[in-house]
Order: structure tokens, then C-alpha cells, then sequence
């Protein structure tokens, strides 16, 4: 009985030894991956303002994934470097440049061709504005001929909006601001996007109405190139821990976002 328990305890001991040896040797590995300059480059969007805004008085970077890009570098032991853009589609390309090393974007499977995700950590709605007098009521009825939607290029929304439309036009734009441009200068019949940034644009332009219900749930995921299998392990289980810590829930709260949910 004495000689069982020595070696079930030696085996736990010995389990919990290759285990850290493991722990101990991956690290190396997944700061190769995401660090291979030594530095953190994080991609941020500023295009989704659920996700990434300017500090209005001293116009330096905030938001949930600003935070989680912080968080990261520090669990590493690296500098971090924020790479600004304005629109997802961008930060897409720029992968072809090499220019980042983690980047925050919904799931989509033209990314996912591309970029390896993390689960979700947080889940915003995608939806329509339309002129406060419009016939269109629910998102179900823009689906039809003669209607026109704005739309961010290479959105998260768009790119669902291109597969799932059969009869209405999209009028792409190359960035957020331009969409919504269009959609007033032009006056285009819907202006597709998050719902949180449709409601600041209807703050602004009583004649606007938002749409409700929803055309579709974004998944926004963390991601690294593909071909960095350690880092891309690692940064799933550091997503899973910063929802389950409350991490990503404060980051949204401080900024406001409280209507972002956060994935289960």
C-alpha cells in the first residue's frame, strides 16, 4: 500500500515537473512568434470605436483592445508598439506588409485563411441606419432591388453583407467615416455597421433612425499570422483567462462600451 501511494505520488510529481518544463519552454517560443523583434506589435483599429478610441483631451490610444495589447506585453516581458488604423480592411492588408504581429478583428473566414483566432471575447451587432422616413423597418426588408447600403470596405459586416445580399447594392468605401459621408451627401437608403457607432451618428442627425433587431453578431477575436502555432496557443488561453477574469469587461466599462457583450 506504502509502495502504491510513493509511486502515485512520485508520478504526480513527476507530472507536475514535465508540466512546468513545458510551461517553462513554451514561453520562448511564443515570444518568437508574436515578439520577433523583441517588441509587441499590436494592430489596433480605430475604425470600431467599441473597440479602440482617442482620449478626447489628450488624444492618446484607449479601449479594450489597447488594454488586452498592454496586458500581453507585460505578461511577455515586452515593449508593446501600437499600429494605428482606421478601418479593419486595412489592418487585413497589412498583413501582406508584415506589419503587425497580433491584430484585433471579427471573425471571418477570409481572415481565418490567413490569420489564426482566438475564440471571441467580445460579441457587438451588426445593423442599419436608415432617413428617419424611410419605408424599410426591419433589417430584413433592405434585401431588396432599388435599396443601396454603405459599408465600410472589407468590414467585418461588409464582407458578411457580400455573402449574404441578394438583391440589394453595396456601396463599399475605404474607410468608416467615408461610408457615412456617402450615406448623407448621397442620400443612399442604409448605412450599415456596429450598432454602437450608428447610434453616435444618429446623435448627431435627428432625421436618422436605427434600425432594430440586427443582421448579424461580430465576433471580435484576437489573432497572429498564421505559421505561429506557440504564439497562437498561447494568445487562446490568454483570451479565455482575460474574460473569465473580468479583464475584458472592466476594459469595455471604462471606456463606456457597456452595451458590448462579452463572449461567453
Amino acid at each position: 500500500m506504502i509502495k502504491a501511494l510513493f509511486r502515485f505520488g512520485y508520478v504526480l510529481v513527476l507530472q507536475f515537473s514535465v508540466t512546468s518544463v513545458m510551461a517553462n519552454d513554451l514561453l520562448p517560443h511564443v515570444i518568437t512568434d508574436l515578439a520577433p523583434n523583441g517588441r509587441l506589435r499590436a494592430a489596433i483599429n480605430f475604425g470600431n470605436p467599441v473597440l479602440a478610441q482617442r482620449d478626447p483631451a489628450t488624444g492618446a490610444a484607449r479601449g479594450v483592445t489597447v488594454e488586452l495589447a498592454q496586458e500581453l506585453g507585460r505578461r511577455l516581458g515586452v515593449p508593446v508598439d501600437l499600429v494605428p488604423f482606421d478601418a479593419a480592411g486595412k489592418v487585413f492588408d497589412a498583413i501582406k506588409t508584415g506589419a503587425w504581429d497580433v491584430a484585433f478583428l471579427a471573425i471571418d473566414p477570409i481572415r481565418a485563411a490567413e490569420i489564426d483566432f482566438t475564440p471571441p471575447y467580445v460579441v457587438i451587432e451588426g445593423t442599419y441606419l436608415v432617413p428617419a422616413n424611410s419605408p424599410l423597418r426591419t433589417v430584413d426588408e433592405v434585401d431588396r432591388e432599388g435599396v443601396r447600403i454603405a459599408a465600410g470596405q472589407a468590414s467585418a459586416y461588409e464582407l458578411y453583407l457580400t455573402r449574404a445580399l441578394k438583391h440589394a447594392k453595396l456601396i463599399r468605401t475605404p474607410s468608416w467615416a467615408a461610408a457615412i459621408e456617402i450615406f448623407l451627401k448621397d442620400q443612399v437608403e442604409a448605412l450599415a455597421g456596429v450598432r454602437q457607432a450608428l447610434v453616435e451618428v444618429a446623435k448627431t442627425h435627428a432625421n436618422l433612425r436605427l434600425m432594430p433587431g440586427r443582421f448579424m453578431a461580430i465576433e471580435q477575436a484576437m489573432g497572429t499570422p498564421k505559421g505561429r502555432k506557440a504564439g497562437a496557443e498561447y494568445l487562446r488561453a490568454f483570451i479565455a483567462t482575460m474574460k473569465s477574469s473580468g479583464f475584458v469587461a472592466n476594459a469595455l466599462a471604462q471606456t463606456g462600451q457597456t452595451d458590448a457583450t462579452v463572449a461567453p
